[in-house]
């Protein structure tokens, strides 16, 4: 596996000029390693690649990172690669510009004064845009467990209840189901905070007849699921009914409209001119998805402003909202793998409007 994902990543190293990559991102290492640790350097060149960790995951680097060579220090992994010489005969390098800082980039020019260096962006992340048959079953596993926590939730969710009490549930039933921990802090918003798309939950207590926005997700084998669900208390008002069905036409749209090959700009439009034509356009405020995997968000964004093809293999997640500031917020999320021929939903949580 990891040989063909840096076979795949040389390919990028020769269209770029260069002669070798540092990957200092954790997630990509583990994309292209499989190392799970928090401290790692892989250095790959056109004609091999050297793993570098220090001795507290020696024994973890043995059994995780195959058929490389490794090099394990009790100093800076970056120094060990200079007294390793391991870019000799590499005169142009290119590293993590969005991972390295300033003063890390300094040590590489000192260490390494005859290498020119060279800024680089998403050359990892291109190969990891198509997710390979591994990747998509530990995606779908993140996100049936992800599926089982909303259902256990439902029964706990009622007015008095604080936002905070569902949130640590979210995380205790997760890993009881076997993630390995949320993929993020869950989101739980109760009535007029389910306007602030990223609430953080708190000591407020739901009151009957308003919405309920969840967002959450886990992370299994490092890679992610990501779910959003919006539910009454109690019968809604007509307002809060008809926004719900907005958001659930637009949503249910842009999964049936999703396919390869189309511009990710275009898929957003599918939702957001749904809404827009419902008079709501002015209340959904941000893009309509986002890529999945290793990380929580990555390529591609599925924005009005990315014109960047959706590709076969892609996991993305497909999110409309609309948010009334004081009021209410409403937003409906499904994780999708993009195919040919359209895409196929990963998530199956209920989406029709629950009334509890």
């Amino acid at each position: 596996m990891a040989r063909s994902r840096l076979a795949r990543l040389r390919d990028g190293l020769r269209s770029k000029g260069l002669d070798a990559l540092l990957v200092s991102s954790l997630p990509n290492i583990r994309f292209l390693t499989r190392f799970s640790g928090s401290n790692a350097l892989l250095v790959v060149r056109r004609d091999r690649a050297v793993f570098l960790t220090d001795t507290r995951y020696a024994l973890q680097s043995r059994e995780e990172v195959r058929r490389l060579r490794r090099i394990v220090t009790q100093g800076s992994l970056v120094e060990a690669a200079a007294s390793h010489d391991l870019l000799r005969q590499c005169p142009r390098v290119g590293f993590e510009a969005h991972h390295v800082t300033f003063a890390q980039y300094r040590m590489l020019r000192r260490l390494f004064p005859r290498v020119e260096f060279r800024s680089t962006a998403d050359l990892v992340e291109e190969v990891a845009l198509t997710k390979d048959r591994d990747e998509i079953a530990q995606i779908e596993r993140a996100v049936k467990i992800t599926d089982r926590v909303f259902s256990d939730l439902l029964p706990l969710l009622r007015p008095g209840v604080t936002e905070i009490d569902i949130s640590a549930h979210i995380t205790y039933l997760h890993r009881r189901y076997g993630a390995d921990r949320d993929g993020f802090e869950p989101i739980v918003a109760g009535g007029e905070r389910g306007a602030l798309p990223h609430a953080r939950a708190t000591t407020r207590r739901f009151r009957k007849g308003e919405f309920v926005t969840l967002d959450f997700g886990c992370s299994v084998g490092g890679y992610h699921s990501d779910l959003t669900r919006t539910v009454a208390l109690g019968r809604p008002s007509s307002e809060l009914r008809r926004a719900y069905a907005i958001v659930l036409e637009a949503q249910t749209g842009a999964i049936a409209a999703a396919r390869a090959g189309m511009a990710a700009c275009d898929l957003d439009a599918v939702a957001r001119t749904s809404i827009t034509r419902a008079g709501l356009g002015k209340l959904f405020t941000h893009s309509l998805g986002h890529g999945l995997g290793l990380r929580l968000h990555e390529r591609p964004r599925v924005s009005m402003v990315n014109r960047e093809p959706l590709r076969a293999g892609s996991v993305i997640t497909i999110e409309p909202g609309v948010y009334a500031p004081g009021k209410f917020g409403v937003r409906i999320e499904d994780v999708v793998l993009l195919t040919p021929a359209g895409s196929r939903q990963l998530s199956h949580a209920p989406k029709e409007l629950i009334i509890l």
